[in-house]
């Protein structure tokens, strides 16, 4: 009897290791798919912040080259608005001008 009780408690023993192993299996296997999990959310933030981080670089990048070809064309107009001004000045004023002229070197002074 004590023999078949020493092979009940052996058997015992072996089920109850083989239930722990079951046990720490199962815990390294949830512990494996966590660290999965974290690492893909992790790698879908790190995307979603480089892509943000694009975006507004490109954005920055678009308004600064907008701005600049915008002011170049400000600027080409406002240079062709003062040199049509002037061309209208100098042929409203031109011939004066030339009266002016031709009277200080026609007239003989003394």
């Amino acid at each position: 009897m004590a023999s078949q009780r020493g092979q009940g408690g052996i058997q015992q023993l072996l089920a109850a290791e083989q239930e722990a192993q079951q046990i720490v299996n199962a815990a390294k296997n949830e512990k494996l798919a966590r660290l999965k999990q974290a690492k893909e959310e992790a790698e879908k933030e790190i995307s979603e912040y480089r892509a943000q981080v694009e975006y507004e670089f490109q954005k920055k990048l678009e308004e600064s080259s907008g701005d600049s070809g915008a002011n170049v064309k400000r600027l080409e107009q406002e240079t062709e608005s003062k040199i049509n001004h002037l061309k209208t000045e100098a042929e409203r004023i031109s011939q004066d001008v030339v009266s002016m002229l031709l009277k200080h070197v026609t007239t003989v002074r003394n």
